[in-house]
Order: structure tokens, then sequence, then C-alpha cells
């Protein structure tokens, strides 16, 4: 298999009260086959290629979440993302705004009255072995936040899955 289920890493900029913090997390690992790839190629392998049928559906869940007030990104955001070589903190990359980046890790996502989530694609070293590390948090602030990620979590466990899958074996990572 492609794609396993793993902890957070420990270098990650995710660790500390960011978990502690957090009503859900997850994290995937995959070997990189291209490991001279950069944090930002690395990240838009994964997400620059985000299958219709899921931009669809994102765009009908920011459509919803807009209902409710809450921040969403764009249809443009989602159908056809800036790239760029090159990002600093409070910049977009894809759909989200970045909150820390580093060499090897970037963390982006979005706070919303619900739920704050954050997204990390962080490049690992084992030894001479390089892997790519996707890991997502969610803090959530009150019932609202529990019943979307009940709903969602399962779509989000399928999706970032087979997100990395897919690089893996398109040979982009």
């Amino acid at each position: 298999m492609h794609v396993i289920q793993c902890d957070l890493p420990s270098g990650s900029a995710l660790r500390g009260d960011a978990i502690r913090n957090a009503y859900f997390h997850d994290s995937y690992r995959a070997k990189l086959a291209r490991p001279e790839l950069g944090i930002v190629d690395i990240f838009f392998a994964l997400f620059g290629y985000t299958p219709l049928w899921m931009k669809v559906l994102l765009i009908v869940r920011n459509a919803a979440a807009k209902v409710f007030g809450l921040e969403a990104p764009t249809v443009g955001e989602i159908m056809k993302p800036t790239v760029r070589r090159e990002y600093c903190v409070g910049e977009k990359i894809g759909p989200w705004p970045i909150f820390f980046i580093a060499d090897n890790e970037i963390v982006a996502g979005r706070n919303n009255k619900h739920l704050d989530f954050r997204l990390s694609v962080l490049k690992a070293m084992e030894g001479d072995t390089a892997s790519v590390v996707v890991s997502t948090i969610c803090t959530v602030h009150n019932v609202y936040g529990k019943i979307y990620l009940f709903l969602i979590v399962p779509f989000h466990r399928h999706g970032v899955r087979s997100l990395i899958s897919n690089a893996v074996v398109a040979k982009r990572l």
C-alpha cells in the first residue's frame, strides 16, 4: 500500500498545544520517490491535482458553509489554485491561508466560529528515506463543529488517502 496512517511527526509545527487541544487529528505517510522536491512542489503534487468529483463536493460544502456565515474558499480557488514558487505566512496556498512555512513543512488552514483546522504537509527524513506526511488537526468551538466533523470525517479520510495515493501512482512525489 502506498499510504499508511501514522502518528503526527515529532518535528511538526502542529506539535504542542495544537495537538493537545485537537478534537480530531490524523496523519498519513507515503514514501517520496522524488526526495529532491521542495515543500511547495510536494504541496501542489498532492493538492494541485484534485479530481473533479472532489472539487464539486468542496464547492457544494463551501456554498453551504457560506450560508451559515463561515469563511470558505471561492470557486476559483478550488477549481484553479494559483501556483507560485515561493510563499510566506499570511498568503494563501491553494485555497488556504498559510500559518507556518519552513523548508520542510507548510501549515495552512482556516479559523471559523465552529471550528479551526490546520493542514500540515511535512517532508520527513528517516535515514536515507524521504517521506511526505499529511496531517490534519481540528479544534472545535461548539456543538456545530462536532456535528460538522461527524459528517465530514469519513469523506476527509478517504479524500486525503486518495490524493496521496494518486500522487504516488502518478510519480509526482
